[in-house]
């Protein structure tokens, strides 16, 4: 039979490492209740950073699991005053956030399923391979697959309270993946987004970089407004499939961005067609077209068209990208198209100016 306090006890391994204290000390477990193998609390937190409170959360649920008897769990997060959908208005974003980033670059989806994060992963490294210092940040919380796709193993280290960014051929990265266990769900809503955002500008230590490339969360919901309004943004690169699925979603993310007054560096067609490894003849398996028509709809340039290969795919799930695992293949020629057009239009337009709506 599983006691309550066997749960607290439990619970008392989880510090609060700012308070240096154990999670129910502080009273932060409320709500408890127990039922066959179902166990269920409240996490009721007051002024934790929203990574502390991802911390807390996942070790908090890793560890009830463990109790004899335990079969379910559910750890709710209280504490939030802030209504849903608003971004929280303690600590408005500044320009200074990060003042020793020269250029930053938004990867953005209209849906997901569209190699968004691929193309994120590889423009950073193509980037990269030109001699630029660059950086990734995953704020795609609910899906950061950024720390899989890079083979990043390690966890970010500190140093007088800031974060140290994991570091993967060449590249600074941080994501809300390295502080969750894995296989998580984050369910967060707009204001803990938001919160753990700016705790990615202010608090990690970025050093100086020429680019910092953000792989966006897909769609247009209350997650991608706020985030486009904390980041400052230089620009975004629109990633879609050919078919019209795709593009009636792509033109509402592309309508949301020119709302914020974020410039549209281009649109990149992924999955453009497939080359038979045999003959040599190619399919537009997801039809033909779709890029150029969607960045002739809203004047921007067609940035680059990537076809299809199966060896893109087990990079990302080996953690070796196509630019690493294939750097003579064709894709990874795409990549690099891709990386050159978007220097170039990136340094047209004015840069770190944060967005707003008009």
């Amino acid at each position: 039979m599983i006691t309550e306090e066997a749960v607290l006890q439990a619970l008392r391994t989880v510090q609060d490492a700012a308070a240096g204290k154990d999670i129910v000390s502080l009273g932060l477990v409320q709500g408890m209740t127990i039922q066959d193998g179902n166990v269920s609390f409240t996490l009721q937190f007051t002024t934790q950073p929203a990574l502390a409170k991802a911390q807390i959360h996942s070790q908090a649920k890793k560890v009830v699991a463990g109790v004899p008897g335990v079969s379910n769990v559910q750890v709710a997060m209280g504490g939030q005053a802030q209504a849903a959908g608003r971004p929280a208005p303690a600590e408005p974003p500044k320009e200074d956030l990060i003042p020793e980033v020269k250029h930053t670059i938004a990867v953005s989806s209209g849906k997901g399923g569209v190699g968004k994060s691929t193309v994120a992963v590889n423009l950073a490294l193509a980037l990269h391979e030109t001699g630029a210092r660059v950086g990734l940040v995953d704020v795609d919380v609910y899906g950061p697959d950024i720390p899989l796709m890079m083979g990043a193993r390690g966890k970010p280290g500190m140093f007088e309270n800031r974060i140290i960014p994991v570091e993967s051929y060449g590249i600074k990265l941080i994501s809300i993946g390295f502080f969750v266990a894995p296989g998580e769900a984050i369910v967060w809503r707009g204001p803990m987004i938001h919160s753990a955002v700016q705790q990615f500008l202010r608090d990690v230590l970025w050093g100086e970089l020429d680019y910092l490339v953000f792989d966006m969360p897909p769609g247009t919901g209350d997650a991608q407004l706020s985030l486009s309004q904390v980041i400052p943004l230089g620009g975004v690169v629109m990633v879609t499939t050919p078919q019209d699925v795709a593009l009636l979603d792509v033109r509402k993310a592309l309508a949301m961005f020119k709302k914020l007054n974020v410039p549209i560096l281009g649109v990149v067609e992924n999955m453009s067609d497939f080359a038979c490894p045999h003959c040599g003849g190619r399919t537009p398996i997801f039809g033909e077209g779709g890029g150029n028509k969607i960045a002739a709809e809203v004047g921007v340039p067609l940035l680059v068209q990537i076809p299809i290969d199966p060896e893109t795919r087990k990079g990302g799930d080996e953690g070796q990208p196509i630019l690493i695992r294939r750097p003579d293949s064709p894709q990874a020629a795409a990549f690099r198209k891709l990386a050159a057009a978007v220097a170039d239009r990136v340094s047209t337009f004015s840069v770190l100016k944060l967005p707003s709506i008009s």
